[in-house]
């Protein structure tokens, strides 16, 4: 009768035993899910973040080309005034000149 109670007793231990395992196992089970539910979620949140910048430098980058554009265009406008400006000191000089004469001729 004692061998049949030890045995009933040793079998209840190692069924506590494996109870014990078990349940460690999927509380560590469930740590790791939680850990890569984490990760994964993060790792989306940096793509996002990867995706954002990637639009900001491209719309950057159009912004730039349209300066780039823009001072082209002034440069060639700066060109023009400068022909005109001189034209226009010439005929004041030459204005210049004819008054004198006029002057010169009224005399």
């Amino acid at each position: 009768k004692m061998a049949a109670g030890g045995a009933a007793d040793a079998q209840a231990r190692f069924g506590h035993s494996v109870k014990g395992l078990l349940t460690e196992k999927v509380t560590s089970c469930g740590t790791d899910v939680i850990a890569l539910t984490k990760q994964v979620l993060k790792g989306s949140r940096s793509a996002e973040l990867l995706g954002q910048a990637a639009r900001n430098m491209v719309m950057q980058e159009d912004a730039i080309l349209h300066s780039e554009d823009s001072l082209r265009k002034m440069a060639i406008i700066t060109t023009h005034l400068q022909y005109q400006q001189e034209a226009i000191q010439k005929n004041v000089e030459r204005s210049s000149n004819l008054q004198d004469q006029l002057t010169h001729l009224l005399k």
